[in-house]
């Protein structure tokens, strides 16, 4: 739950439905792709309603699981750029106490990500996910430096992890946390496409051939950039199940030209996000409205 400035009562916050993953499954399922989410949500007052947003966005909640833990509360402010920073509390809340299910549901992609992959023992769980699956994996580590508190661990795990994952995206300042360097120079050495957002400048990918692609942002007036890129990331899971891309050798094949047309519909789902307050990704009626 993420409780945000509120723009009708200065000083005070507001709750606002959200967690990585989480903006992610709602961007996808608005988008009219069958998503399903595979967490762990507290049976708290706040649990119920992100529970019932799965739902209202049609996001399969099978998989989902219920425990008596809080919610993890992130307090979020917004910069002078507009661009989102947080507190997170999230000692002993629900989601990190997330148990990988013996049997994995049927997928054709896996999508992880942020706080899942860094807060123990829930992180181990994903990451035993992510190494049974055997599918398509899309990425964003979404770094929170605040909540890692061995950084040369971390990323010593994060490139442990990219034999298993066939796109990464994420911010270039994620990227340069990562790398401690450039961000596309970092792109070109991963073993993956990978998808760079730049804030008003737009979006890369680094192809599968090592070419780099950008494409221009969408014209919008930003009201905060909460959910900019998760929306970016559910839209890049909607294109590619559309697309039929299911595998890591179709996803290594796609040509520039394929890729303009990925980041330009991320990129169009992602200025519509950000005309709003708080993370609230397009359905699908909308974005054909914003292309």
């Amino acid at each position: 739950m993420d409780l945000v400035p509120s723009k009708v009562e200065p000083g005070s916050l507001r709750p606002a439905l959200g967690g990585g993953p989480y903006n992610v499954a709602v961007a996808a399922g608005r988008l009219g792709v069958p998503t399903a989410f595979l967490s762990r949500i507290s049976e708290d007052d706040f649990g119920d309603r992100l529970v019932q947003r799965l739902v209202d966005s049609t996001v399969d909640i099978t998989y989902v699981q219920r425990g008596p833990e809080p919610t993890t509360l992130a307090v979020a402010g917004i910069g002078p750029d507009g661009g989102a920073r947080y507190t997170f509390y999230a000692e002993g809340t629900a989601d990190r106490l997330f148990r990988a299910p013996e049997v994995l549901p049927a997928m054709s992609i896996l999508s992880l990500g942020t706080l899942s992959l860094v807060l123990e023992p829930g992180a181990s769980a994903y990451e035993d996910v992510m190494r049974r699956a055997n599918v398509l994996t899309v990425l964003d580590p979404n770094i929170r430096p605040v909540l890692i508190a061995d950084p040369a661990a971390y990323r010593a795990r994060f490139k442990r992890w990219l034999p298993d994952v066939g796109l990464l995206k994420l911010s270039e300042e994620d990227a340069a946390w990562i790398a401690e360097g450039d961000p596309v120079e970092a792109a070109m050495a991963w073993p993956c496409p990978t998808v760079i957002t730049r804030g008003g400048a737009g979006l890369s990918v680094v192809t599968g051939a090592g070419e780099l692609v950008e494409v221009p942002a969408a014209p919008t007036t930003v009201v905060d950039t909460i959910g900019a890129g998760d929306t970016v990331h559910g839209a890049l899971l909607a294109w590619l199940h559309t697309e039929d891309i299911k595998s890591v050798e179709q996803l290594r094949g796609l040509d520039a030209n394929s890729w303009r047309e990925a980041l330009r519909y991320a990129g169009a789902a992602a200025a519509i996000t950000v005309s709003r307050a708080g993370a609230e990704p397009p359905f699908a009626a909308e974005l054909v409205i914003g292309i």
